[in-house]
């Protein structure tokens, strides 16, 4: 591995403060490898074998079952992806998929152990991307609970324009069949929802959103810091 790449993964919030010793323990077996769209990465039910860190694409986070499949998660550079399922050596709830052409470096799943055993900065991190984690799902799940499906997207929208410097003219980075499953509808939900919203001001043409009117769309969407703001 070369010397900048190991630099861009020391610079991690998980591997920032471990010592020298841990960080080579984790990377001497540790590779980056290319994958091309639509590669299935880890299936849902087995025993992971290494953690993931997405340095280039995106991954979708899916699960499945009784004839269905839904998006949970998006992944985007730079994180991890599962790393609960890593330390308590249990199957994996979801399994992962590129979105795009992505690169991932694969860490050993013995080697993550062994450091998180025996180095305690680590440990900690360790902990805190987890809680990290477990506090976006509640977020997610509230989400889901609290707002229909039109207050959803528009929210998702609100944070799109955001993550564009506040742009009021952007591309949507997923498809709006993925856009779909990870907000809880069906693709004609969402075409729905769309509709809805061009009363607020949304014009949309292929992947392209203009906000025409931002004030009434956070009238309708009520955005949330508990459940919006990502560092909350």
């Amino acid at each position: 591995m070369r010397q900048d790449e190991l630099t861009l993964i020391r610079a991690l919030p998980l591997f920032a403060d471990i010592d020298e010793e841990s960080f080579a323990s984790l990377m001497h077996a540790a590779y980056f490898q290319r994958f091309p769209e639509s590669v299935e990465l880890i299936t849902e039910g087995d025993v992971p074998d290494f953690l993931h860190v997405v340095v280039a694409g995106m991954v979708e986070l899916t699960t499945a079952g009784n004839g269905r499949e839904t998006v949970i998660e998006i992944v985007r550079p730079i994180e991890t992806f599962i790393l609960a399922a890593v330390v308590r050596d249990q199957p994996y709830l979801m399994s992962a998929r590129t979105l795009d052409a992505s690169r991932i470096l694969m860490i050993p799943s013995r080697d993550v152990k062994s450091v998180f055993l025996n180095d305690t900065a680590f440990a900690r991190a360790v902990v805190a991307e987890l809680a990290g984690r477990y506090r976006g799902m509640v977020k997610a799940l509230k989400n889901q609970k609290l707002r229909t499906s039109v207050e959803r997207l528009a929210n998702y929208l609100l944070c799109c324009s955001q993550q564009n410097g506040d742009s009021m003219v952007f591309r949507l980075v997923i498809e709006k069949r993925t856009l779909a499953s990870l907000l809880g509808m069906t693709p004609e939900n969402l075409s729905r929802a769309f509709g809805t919203l061009a009363k607020y001001g949304i014009a949309v043409q292929g992947q392209e959103v203009r906000i025409e009117r931002p004030a009434d769309l956070i009238a309708l969407a009520r955005p949330n810091m508990l459940i919006d703001d990502p560092e909350s």
